[in-house]
């Protein structure tokens, strides 16, 4: 088999030299001439399977410097010497050899040559199945699942006044992906106020109008467990390479990288790819970009390249056409009172507003009682009396976890990090303000902190506050949170 791929090869580097002149890049035939030899010399073929070529190239410079510079050519060649679709991989020399191990030899050209380790050759993996490795353009792209739930479609989105601007200017991106200064979209609201759903809505559409498009949506969490999995593995150049053919990327909860530097550096290396390449991205977030915290600040500026728009609270108009369109979708209807009185009850935000619907409708259904206005506001009181918030350390301490987007572990950490301390600090603070429990006592429950670390976090805050902007906007939106 190594001598047909080595035969193979040599082909293709022949017919490659032999139409360096025919290149669309033609202006530059002298330095591409004189580069070639030099630079595929160290390139060797590791496997040809089932029409999926792996390259053997030295370093991340090797395989760029072919996608930039020779890729239709290359193209062309394997598809003389292979056939159509063609994939092409690329595995990246490992840097250190282990040691006491045989070297390993790959007949190129007619000799022994020894070849370093290479990494083991895997395809990049996202939630434990995807299987793509590297297309080259010009060859159809491999089929990847797109992670879009259809229930979340625009025909699906109740428009409003919250919401209409995003709504508007998402409609006109899944018509011109990447094509509009619209790009990245930042949307950024409150919990269960729709901004998962508008974004994945633009996927859905691009998805209907340009099919072979390939669109990716993936939660800040799915993100960053992937990096880890595939840097475990040594396999980085893989992970950036997945999301290098994704032509509209929507990632949600972009919070929640705060505190990851590593994953903040792919993360800004795959953006500027993407958007120099006029790939579409779509960012949604619980908090404006300014008020993310510990995110590089060139990140953050990244996120300001395009539009940012903000998603409210639904208004009373906007809440009885969501109540309507469940209504309607379930089959079931109520009188106008009903649902004005429904409307007006619940303000929050739509989850809120359906898990309410859904009580109601239930417990008449279980009940099998018509739906009255009197039922309808004993059953609600039925509902508020159970979900009545108790404050104490435990939904404390879940409350600023969430507000900063951090696990409730990292708060019984010993680190030092600000991103960590700040949020530590608030907790034993409010724990303080709204519990009686003592500072003894709020130290053990903080992961066994001693009273004289409680009483210097309760000290900073109040210091902070009185002199820092930031700290008393975290202070005021984190009370609101926590009374709420």
């Amino acid at each position: 088999m190594s001598q047909n791929l080595n035969l193979i090869w040599n082909n293709c580097l022949q017919f490659m030299r032999d139409n360096l002149g025919a290149m669309e890049n033609a202006e530059n035939f002298g330095k591409l001439k004189d580069s070639f030899d030099i630079l595929f010399d160290k390139v060797y073929p590791l496997s040809l399977t089932d029409k999926n070529l792996t390259l053997v190239v030295p370093s991340d410079f090797y395989k760029e410097y072919i996608e930039e510079n020779y890729i239709p050519l290359l193209s062309a060649a394997l598809k003389k010497n292979i056939g159509k679709g063609v994939k092409l991989w690329y595995s990246i020399l490992e840097k250190k050899s282990t040691e006491n191990q045989a070297p390993v030899f790959h007949n190129i050209k007619g000799i022994n040559t020894p070849v370093p380790k290479v990494q083991k050759v895997v395809p990049p993996a996202y939630s434990g199945k995807i299987s793509t490795p590297y297309v080259m353009p010009g060859i159809k792209k491999m089929e990847i699942d797109s992670n879009l739930n259809p229930i979340h479609s625009f025909d699906n989105f109740i428009e409003g006044e919250s919401n209409r601007f995003a709504t508007t200017v998402s409609k006109t991106i899944a018509k011109r992906p990447g094509e509009t200064s619209f790009n990245p979209l930042f949307i950024y609201g409150g919990v269960g106020v729709g901004k998962t759903h508008i974004a994945q809505a633009i996927g859905l559409e691009v998805k209907n109008n340009f099919p072979d498009k390939v669109v990716l949506y993936v939660s800040s969490e799915k993100f960053i467990q992937h990096f880890i999995k595939e840097s475990k593995e040594k396999n980085k150049a893989g992970f950036m390479d997945f999301y290098k053919i994704v032509d509209v990327f929507i990632i949600d909860d972009i919070q929640f990288l705060s505190g990851k530097p590593a994953t903040q550096e792919s993360f800004f290396h795959i953006f500027d790819y993407l958007h120099q390449n006029g790939k579409q991205i779509v960012i949604t977030s619980d908090k404006a970009p300014a008020d993310i915290i510990d995110i590089q600040e060139r990140v953050i500026s990244r996120f300001k390249w395009g539009l940012t728009v903000d998603i409210k609270s639904p208004d009373f108009e906007t809440r009885k056409k969501i109540i309507n369109n469940k209504l309607d979708r379930d089959g079931i209807q109520l009188s106008e009172d009903i649902v004005d009185f429904l409307a007006g009850e619940v303000q929050s935000n739509v989850r809120e507003l359906i898990g309410v619907i859904n009580s109601v409708i239930a417990y008449s259904t279980i009940y099998k009682s018509d739906l009255t206005l009197d039922l309808l506001k004993d059953v609600i009181n039925k509902i508020a009396s159970n979900q009545k918030k108790i404050i104490d350390i435990p939904y404390i301490q879940e409350v600023v976890c969430d507000y900063f987007g951090i696990k409730r572990e990292q708060l019984y950490s010993k680190t030092r990090k600000r991103e960590i301390t700040l949020p530590r600090q608030f907790v034993m603070y409010f724990a303080k303000e709204f519990t009686d429990a003592t500072y003894a006592k709020i130290g053990t429950e903080m992961g066994g902190k001693d009273h004289s670390t409680v009483m210097h976090a309760c000290k900073t805050i109040k210091d902070g506050i009185e002199v820092d902007k930031q700290m008393k906007k975290y202070m005021k939106e984190l009370t609101m949170k926590i009374k709420k």
